[in-house]
């Protein structure tokens, strides 16, 4: 029964480490200053009746350091794309060229980088959520391996293994937001 709970153990970690890689993604849409073609992933846009990718509809490009522009494929989907980029809480004003949207990014005031480490914190805690939900998860297996004979030395030691697991993954999240905010504030 032991040998079960370690491949679920392995589950968990495949799991919280999923948690950790969605929050890099999150990471890398808040703008530093600095253009970056991520910064659109998470962009979605109402084409063809459905919610698609940005970079689906369209390619993204980083000509300099502070432009980006997305080469929209076709042009009914101009101004829902536009529309898309406006309502995204970028704060960036997008600029048509024909089916280009020329998106220059603005320098951050002070204001503007505070604003994107709350949102930064708010990724994290989601984050962090989703890591307590896959340790619930774990739990659970483990009080049922329990009922189903486990010897309660061996449901401690799997328990203490799946805690000191969460601990280990939401002090990622917690080394990753301090790091996002440190770059953030950075002028």
């Amino acid at each position: 029964m032991a040998d079960e709970v370690e491949i679920d153990l392995d589950d968990l970690e495949r799991r919280m480490e999923g948690a950790i890689a969605s929050l890099r993604t999150e990471f890398s849409s808040l703008r530093t200053g600095r253009a970056s073609a991520s910064m659109l992933e998470p962009i979605m846009v109402d084409a063809y009746g459905q919610k698609t990718p940005i970079n689906q509809i369209g390619t993204v490009n980083v000509p300099e350091s502070r432009m980006v522009t997305v080469n929209i494929w076709d042009k009914g989907l101009v101004a829902a794309a536009e529309k898309a980029i406006r309502e995204s809480g970028l704060g960036i004003n997008p600029q048509l060229n024909g089916t280009i949207i020329m998106l220059p990014i603005p320098d951050l005031n002070e204001e503007r980088r505070r604003e994107l480490t709350k949102v930064a914190a708010t990724y994290a805690e989601n984050a962090r959520i989703s890591i307590r939900n896959v340790r619930h998860a774990g739990m659970d297996m483990l009080k049922k391996a329990l009922a189903d004979g486990m010897g309660e030395d061996d449901n401690k030691i799997w328990t203490s293994e799946v805690q000191d697991l969460t601990n280990t993954y939401v002090g990622n999240v917690d080394k990753a937001l301090e790091n996002k905010q440190a770059e953030i504030m950075q002028v």
